[in-house]
This record gives structure tokens, C-alpha cells and sequence, in this order.
């Protein structure tokens, strides 16, 4: 299988309409990295599904928890919940975290050998960020697992009855979690009841940190991993100087963002982006993989230059609908390469890269296995 297209704007157009399936419906795909700047802070763009799809008949069966919830919502409930999870997130925060993130890298790796065989995604890249956020949300570990099981079968693209499942598993499981949660125990539910919002809220924001909280940071590791394996040089840069492992991070973002297609919005009003007129009513996507690689914004997008000032890359998104949790993915990713490069420093694919297999989703780019030779 290849890779979900990462490329430029295709033949040059950055925005494009594009079939969404059977009966000639249709939707505005964004892949200009300005155009997509443009749309990310444009206020007649609603991400309010709800409304979206009141008079659209639907055969879908999702939790309410991944219908209302802050990513499915406009200003202000968008405002309240953004109010609440944002300090979860702030890099005083998650500098507390740091020594926690730093236990959980060193457990992981701890029966690591050189010369051994892994598949680094199965290893690392998914239980990090699941074991953290687990560890926030205060989930007990013997749950983990299942939770994040239930996360990957949410991000299939081949079957919804199976996300439609999904989506119940995990919300009725943090419904039940929340319910017999001490606040005083619990900083989200703690936060959550200090910021107002009422218990099928506060699941909501659980629901969603739980998985954009993990899912997204599995595919940055795994693609930065990748990336710095098939680019040598730029991996032996960063092992002989660590402490540029941060400033690289964003352009390992935009080389291979971890977001192919954000999450959804409509137009709500006529409108005009990059001399294209997108109609009232209509979904409109913005890919910040595609917009990442725009020769536009990153001039010879498709080579690796840590070099580049890409701190202009979208794969968090930009606007108010910026991932809050940035900040805890950053540092998980410096701090896993960071052990990775020194510990390992002859670290190699054990498969050609045309071997590799990526996940198919609707919405992220990630590597199903990453299989690595340690030395």
C-alpha cells in the first residue's frame, strides 16, 4: 500500500472541487498553504457537523461524545470548551510532565538491545502518547490497552460500522470513569467542573483529547523517525547535537505532517478562496500535508532542510481550532528522539522504504508498522 499523497497542490490549483462519493455530491478541497491559512481563520467556515447534517438523512451511529465536541463546534461553545482544555496544555504544564514523559521513554526502551529487531511504531510511538495522556485523563493502566485498540478502530476508513463501534466503546467507557472519579483525583473533571461545563461536555473533551491526544503524536513519531532514517545526514546532525532536536521538530512536521485532511467544515456563507467560488452549504477540507508541501510557502518542499524556517507548517492546524495539546506532543517526540539517536546511533530500516505500509484513515498519515534494526 502507499502512502496518502503528502504533495504539492495538485497541477498547481489550490483549491479544488472534488467528488465525496456516489450521487454526484461534492466538496472544496484546500492544498494552497496560504489558501488554507486563509480558510483555517475564516469565521463563515462552520465545524458544527450538527447543524450541518440536521436535514441530511445519515445512516451513521456515532457516540454523541464525537458529534459535540469541541472540533464539531463554533465560538462559543467552542469558546467555553477551548477555555478548559488549553491550560491542561501550557508549556508550564507540560514542563512538569517532562520527567514523566522521560520515565515512560526509558521504561519503553528499557529491554531494547542493539542488534535487536522491533517495529518501532508497536514499541514506541503508540504506547508514549497513549500511556501520557492516559496518565492525565486518569485512566488505569490495565484500560489502556483497550482504549487504544478502540482509538485505532476509530480512524479506520474502510468500514464505519466498526468506528460507529468505536466511538460508543469509548464513550461509555469515559462516561463511566467520570462518573466515579474523584475531581479532587481528576484534574480534566476537576477542570471541567470549574470551567462550567456539564458531565456529556466534559466526556466530550475527554473523548477528544484521548484520541487526538495519542493518535496524531503516533504518526509524528513515526514519520519523524522515518524521515531521519531515510536522510542520514540530518540524522547524525541532530545525534551529535540533541539540543537542536527541538527546532528540527518543525520541519520534520511539514515534511510529513501527521494530518493528511483536517477535521470537517462547511460553508455557511458564499464564498471565495484562491479564485475559486465555494457555494453556501458545501464541506470544504483543508490539507495540511498537501499545504505543508506548497513550493509557494517552502521553496524544493519535498527535501528534508532542518535548516528551513518551517514554523509556518499547519500540521497542528492554525486559528482558534489550533491543537491545544502541541505543546505535550512536542516535547514526547523531542524527548523519544532524543533517547532514540544517542542510545541507538546506527539505528536502520530493516525493510526497503516501498516495504513500508501505511494505515488507511480518513484524516491522519501514519505508518502501520515501522520495523527498525537497533545498533
Amino acid at each position: 500500500m502507499t502512502a496518502p499523497e503528502q504533495g504539492p497542490p495538485h497541477e498547481g490549483r489550490p483549491v479544488q472541487r472534488v467528488p465525496t462519493g456516489s450521487g454526484g455530491q461534492y466538496a472544496y478541497l484546500i492544498t494552497g498553504h496560504a489558501e488554507a491559512r486563509e480558510v483555517f481563520m475564516d469565521p463563515r467556515l462552520s465545524k458544527d457537523t450538527v447543524r450541518f447534517f440536521a436535514d441530511r438523512p445519515s445512516n451513521r451511529a456515532l457516540h454523541p461524545a464525537f458529534t459535540r465536541n469541541m472540533l464539531a463546534s463554533d465560538p462559543p461553545a467552542h469558546t467555553r470548551h477551548r477555555r478548559v482544555a488549553t491550560p491542561l496544555f501550557t508549556t508550564g504544564r507540560v514542563r512538569e510532565l517532562r520527567p514523566y514523559i522521560t520515565h515512560v521513554v526509558d521504561e519503553l526502551m528499557t529491554t531494547w538491545r542493539p542488534g535487536a529487531q522491533i517495529d518501532l511504531v508497536a514499541e514506541l510511538a503508540v504506547p508514549l502518547p497513549v500511556t501520557v495522556i492516559c496518565e492525565l485523563l486518569g485512566v488505569p493502566e490495565p484500560d489502556r490497552t483497550a482504549l487504544a485498540a478502540w482509538s485505532h478502530d476509530l480512524f479506520d476508513a474502510t468500514d464505519t460500522a466498526r468506528i460507529d463501534a468505536a466511538s460508543h466503546r469509548i464513550g461509555d467507557y469515559l462516561t463511566h470513569l467520570l462518573d466515579t472519579a474523584s475531581p479532587a483525583a481528576n484534574p480534566l473533571l476537576r477542570a471541567c467542573e470549574e470551567g462550567g461545563l456539564d458531565r456529556s461536555e466534559t466526556v466530550s473533551l475527554a473523548a477528544l483529547l484521548l484520541v487526538a491526544g495519542h493518535e496524531t503524536t503516533t504518526h509524528l513519531l513515526g514519520n519523524a523517525v522515518l524521515a531521519l532514517l531515510q536522510h542520514p545526514e540530518a540524522s547524525d546532525r541532530l545525534r551529535r547535537a540533541p539540543d537542536r532536536i527541538p527546532g528540527a521538530l518543525d520541519e520534520l512536521l511539514r515534511f510529513d505532517s501527521p494530518v493528511s485532511v483536517a477535521t470537517f467544515r462547511h460553508s455557511t456563507e458564499d464564498l471565495r478562496v484562491g479564485g475559486v467560488d465555494i457555494p453556501a452549504g458545501f464541506p470544504v477540507l483543508i490539507a495540511p500535508g498537501a499545504a505543508n508541501r506548497d513550493p509557494a510557502a517552502f521553496p524544493d518542499p519535498q527535501r528534508l532542510d532542518l535548516d528551513r524556517d518551517a514554523t509556518a507548517h499547519l500540521a497542528f492546524g492554525h486559528g482558534i481550532h489550533r491543537c491545544p495539546g502541541a505543546p505535550l506532543a512536542r516535547a514526547e517526540a523531542e524527548i523519544a528522539l532524543r533517547a532514540l539517536l544517542t542510545r541507538f546511533p546506527d539505528i536502520r530500516l530493516t525493510l526497503p522504504t516501498d516495504s513500508l505500509t501505511w494505515r488507511r484513515t480518513r484524516l491522519t498519515h501514519g505508518l502501520a508498522a515501522l520495523p527498525v534494526t537497533l545498533a
